[in-house]
């Protein structure tokens, strides 16, 4: 059986002006906290090098001031040159500018020897195209980026099968099963989630407990381990939700950051966990009957039932 020490790395507030090399200074002490603890990966937020910049309106130098370039540029190479001393990979999220000049919200996959693995581009983008009236803050991804065009890409690293997800993409059942039907035994997330991100109080008053119960959904349905790591606290004004966590594929919360600040959290991984729950509960050759998952294209009615195959009738 494989076993991992991970480690999410919350990152507090980062402030609008606050340059890179400030954000990154702090991400590198969170990296050696999490390798003193023996981490061999850290996750680190959504945009993490930066302010969440989608609750301005920002256009031209002024929105393109807060995307990078290929990585490591000057100012995150330090991150990279230390997890390669220290022997230890990551997870970071950012905001990308590609060579033609598209835009992505997107999380790169670093090795032990600070060397890139790959890449995910944000698929599921949250908020609006176009300022809102009446808001605090924005939330303009739709506005700043387009959707990922890469899919759900799963890599073989740190003797894991492991894949990516971004915030907003926690959410939907569709991203997490792409995942488990690749083998996917461990998914590492970031996300900055504002608490007025609907608009709708009686929504937004259960984003802590939305945010822990998609992530054990998608943990325990896909049987396997999450770590998830928050951008959180009062960031310019805006309220940001913590709660970094470490799933198993049980859908416990094994880790959980305390508080609203840097903060590492770690927890040893037994990958072999996952595979035990592939084999029983989630064994899909053995259980799933594809027959009952057909849909219609054509109906004579809005009220017609789904046909089953004779499997699920019990023909």
């Amino acid at each position: 059986m494989t076993r991992l020490i991970v480690a999410a790395a919350q990152m507090g507030p980062v402030a609008r002006h606050e340059p890179r090399s400030a954000a990154v200074a702090r991400m590198v002490a969170l990296m050696r906290a999490a390798h003193a603890r023996g981490a061999r990966l850290v996750v680190f937020p959504e945009l993490a090098l930066t302010s969440f910049f989608p609750r301005w309106i920002l256009e031209g130098d002024a929105l393109e001031a807060w995307f990078e370039g290929p990585l490591p540029g000057p100012e995150a190479r330090p991150l990279f040159e230390t997890a390669a001393a220290l022997g230890v990979g990551f997870v970071l999220g950012y905001a990308e500018r590609t060579a033609d000049g598209r835009h992505f919200n997107s999380a790169l996959l670093v090795g032990a020897d600070g060397q890139v693995i790959g890449r995910y581009r944000k698929v599921h983008l949250p908020g609006h195209d176009a300022p809102q009236p009446g808001r605090a803050f924005q939330h303009l991804e739709k506005r700043y980026f387009l959707p990922g065009d890469l899919g759900f890409p799963v890599f073989p690293a740190f003797g894991a099968r492991l894949g990516m997800l971004i915030c907003n993409d926690r959410r939907w059942p569709e991203a997490w099963r792409c995942l488990g039907l690749q083998g996917a035994e461990l998914v590492c997330l970031g996300y900055n989630t504002p608490l007025d991100h609907t608009g709708h109080a009686e929504i937004d008053s259960l984003s802590a407990f939305h945010n822990h119960l998609s992530m054990q959904a998608g943990a325990y349905q896909n049987a396997l381990w999450v770590v998830a790591a928050a951008k959180c606290g009062r960031e310019e004004g805006s309220d940001m939700l913590g709660q970094s966590a470490i799933i198993a594929p049980s859908g416990q919360i094994v880790a959980m950051a305390a508080g609203l600040d840097d903060e590492v959290i770690c927890a040893e991984i037994d990958l072999g966990m996952g595979r035990r729950y592939r084999e029983t509960i989630f064994d899909l050759a053995r259980h799933r009957e594809p027959g009952a998952y057909r849909l219609i294209v054509e109906r004579k009615g809005a009220g017609d039932p789904l046909p089953l195959s004779p499997a699920a009738r019990g023909a």
